[in-house]
């Protein structure tokens, strides 16, 4: 009855009340953004979190990369790709520009998702996982992240996962979940995620 009553609604009254969630979503984002990243310094520093983990020989799963830890991460884990799921705000004044990042010879993509309630879609999830696996051909490292390395990046990591070993979302965020205890992949991504395997794998998921 709810969904008739939907389907019966005028097309421009539905995509205002969609737009006005998207709104809502990104402007609770941005009023969350700060204590959450200081939460997230704190859990770092106060429990055994780190701030990034290795997931193979390629992908480094991490919290946002700030400026300090550039070096380590280019000379010392070999990174020459980086992917940012961040909205431009969330690393203006904290992370490298793709201008900075190229000068010390990493590649930038950016595949902007809102935090919280954002999920990346299919299209970017392909191009992430294409960056990724180029970067694997030249055996160079390749940091993915988002605020705190938990739900965005770990989306596209698990279809990095799902695209190089062909397992089911659940496995994939399982074997990300040994790794990283604290990654959180919500209902609305595991089922990007399974649209994603069915593409890539062939099979229902």
């Amino acid at each position: 009855m709810l969904m008739k009553s939907c389907l019966s609604l005028p097309a421009h009254f539905v995509y205002s009340v969609l737009n006005i969630s998207v709104v809502m979503s990104g402007a609770l984002a941005r009023l969350l953004f700060y204590p959450t990243l200081v939460y997230n310094v704190v859990m770092e520093k106060m429990t055994n979190r780190r701030w990034f983990d290795r997931v193979d020989q390629t992908v480094i799963l991490g919290a946002l990369p700030f400026r300090s830890i550039t070096k380590q991460l280019v000379e010392t884990e070999n990174v020459r790709g980086v992917i940012t799921l961040n909205e431009e705000y969330e690393t203006k004044y904290f992370c490298n520009s793709s201008e900075e990042w190229r000068a010390v010879g990493v590649e930038q993509l950016r595949l902007s998702t809102v935090d919280i309630t954002g999920v990346p879609t299919l299209e970017n999830l392909h191009r992430g996982v294409d960056f990724a696996l180029q970067h694997r051909e030249k055996g160079n490292s390749v940091y993915v992240h988002c605020k705190a390395g938990r739900c965005r990046s770990a989306t596209v990591v698990a279809a990095y996962l799902i695209r190089l070993h062909c397992v089911t979302p659940e496995e994939a965020c399982q074997k990300l979940a040994s790794i990283r205890p604290h990654i959180l992949v919500r209902s609305a991504q595991l089922e990007m995620l399974r649209k994603y395997h069915r593409q890539v794998c062939g099979q229902s998921s």
